[in-house]
């Protein structure tokens, strides 16, 4: 557990390994759906189609972009280990959260918002401590 909070590297594998979980198992719920509506490819005009269909295509839009930010920051570039957890928390947590809404009602939903602004922070984060590094960093300047 103490890598975790010591190793970047160590700190994008676990973020990383996790959001593939959460992906494997909205695939999961996207055969699930599909096997229980007899819909071999897109929604087939199901209405029950559409939820599970969109909770995984929203998380593949934005994780893997989500995880080249952590790469980078895990990278030579030399992100702190406060920088990784700053991405890797809010967009799995978010991922999660988005997912649980969007699983349940297509309609709108607090856990479906509080997932997306929490995505978009591990984003803004992310793409913040970047440019720090690169502009900024003392090491920058060599």
């Amino acid at each position: 557990m103490s890598l975790l909070l010591e190793s970047s590297v160590y700190s994008f594998g676990i973020y990383t390994a996790l959001n593939a979980l959460i992906m494997l198992v909205l695939s999961i719920l996207v055969v699930r759906a599909r096997v229980t509506t007899r819909t071999d490819i897109g929604d087939g005009g199901k209405p029950e189609m559409a939820a599970p269909l969109r909770a995984h295509a929203n998380n593949s839009e934005y994780v893997p972009m989500a995880l080249l930010l952590l790469w980078a920051l895990a990278s030579p570039l030399g992100g702190t280990i406060w920088m990784i957890h700053g991405v890797g928390a809010p967009l799995t947590l978010g991922r999660l959260l988005h997912a649980i809404g969007l699983s349940g009602s297509t309609g709108p939903s607090s856990l479906r918002l509080v997932g997306m602004v929490l995505t978009w922070i591990a984003y803004v984060v992310g793409i913040a401590s970047i440019f720090y590094l690169v502009f900024f960093h003392p090491a920058a300047a060599q």
